[in-house]
């Protein structure tokens, strides 16, 4: 009798555990990492090779060397391309962001991390913050060394891109970005720097939170319109309107202006010179595609401040728009988008002021 009760014991004990271990599972937020390609997959020749290729890695190789996730998420991986960021198109972002919609629809998803070349990470993060249709935490990183590099940035940057992603304080801060322990906007991101591994920055508007190991601290939510309340969306878009941007300088051309809008532009961003300045001649040129009904708005190379209407350009004669906070590159997402919609640039200006 006692040899049964002590088997009996042992058993109740070994299923307590097992339903406890099981128990600590379940409550685990499921967070999916969808993988894009780009320096944070790239593989060189050597650990201290500064040549690589990148997205040489796939998203199920990146969660592996990171054992560490499965103590804070059950987390599973999706790819949708394998690119350097500076390939980045208008395919893939209609690609990435359907994918992360419909992830975010599926109740037991509490999130979304994204792994993503710095190139372009400025211009997605902010895409994604303007046609997510949802409050849960969407997260981007990437890296500046390759994930065979020596000292590899990217393994603790995908760690805390899923921590932050699992965050519920994360919630309704729209598309963030994490790298080098910082969380940033994805409005406000910039790359400042072709290597340093602190190459990102939200210049004036400053972070929104900060991360060590996964321990997030939040300073901020974004005041810009983003995510769910953003009148913007893809569903049933197929392709996204030509957008140019033109690079504005001393002795600027007109006729890279006249160029683009005669290959297709339907809009145009002018990365001015100082407050979104450019030549008499160039200003000429972009009263000629207005007449043409392409929209142009204006912005600055400058990658700081912000460019108000009707100071040194007469906005309302002209008929530009000014982009506000945001860089040129932006700037294109948003008008992007806005072409959408409409051509009036009244109104494109409204989205610019809100946006």
């Amino acid at each position: 009798m006692k040899a049964v009760r002590i088997i009996t014991l042992c058993v109740t004990a070994a299923v307590i555990v097992a339903v406890a271990a099981c128990a600590q599972t379940a409550t685990k937020p499921k967070i999916v990492i969808v993988a894009t390609g780009g320096t944070i997959a790239g593989s060189a020749a050597s650990q201290t090779s500064a040549g690589y290729q990148s997205g040489a890695v796939a998203v199920d190789a990146l969660i592996a060397a990171v054992p560490q996730l499965k103590d804070i998420a059950e987390v599973s991986g999706v790819q949708i391309s394998s690119i350097g960021s500076q390939d980045m198109n208008d395919e893939v972002w209609l690609k990435l962001a359907n994918k992360v919609n419909e992830l975010l629809a599926k109740p037991d998803v509490a999130g979304v991390a994204i792994t993503h070349g710095t190139d372009t990470m400025e211009e997605t993060s902010y895409f994604l913050d303007l046609v997510v249709k949802s409050d849960k935490p969407v997260v981007l990183t990437g890296s500046m060394r390759p994930s065979t590099a020596m000292s590899a940035d990217g393994p603790l940057n995908i760690y805390n891109a899923v921590a932050i992603a699992a965050d519920p304080k994360a919630r309704g801060r729209g598309v963030m970005v994490t790298v080098d322990d910082d969380i940033h906007s994805g409005h406000d991101i910039v790359k400042t720097h072709t290597t340093d591994v602190g190459t990102m920055s939200s210049g004036e508007a400053g972070l929104i939170g900060a991360t060590l190991f996964g321990k997030n601290t939040w300073y901020r939510s974004p005041a810009q319109t983003h995510t769910t309340k953003s009148e913007f969306s893809i569903a049933g878009v197929t392709a996204l309107p030509r957008v140019d941007i033109i690079y504005a300088h001393a002795n600027m051309s007109p006729d890279i202006i006249s160029s683009a809008v005669a290959n297709g532009a339907k809009g145009l961003v002018i990365a001015g010179v100082g407050d979104g300045n450019m030549t008499s001649p160039a200003v000429d040129a972009v009263k000629a595609a207005i007449a043409k009904g392409v929209v142009v708005v204006r912005s600055s190379r400058t990658n700081g401040g912000i460019i108000r209407r009707n100071i040194e350009l007469d906005d309302d004669k002209l008929g530009t728009v000014a982009s506000i906070e945001l860089n040129p590159p932006k700037a294109r997402v948003l008008l992007q988008l806005a072409l959408l919609k409409t051509k009036d640039p009244k109104v494109i200006q409204g989205y610019f002021d809100r946006y």
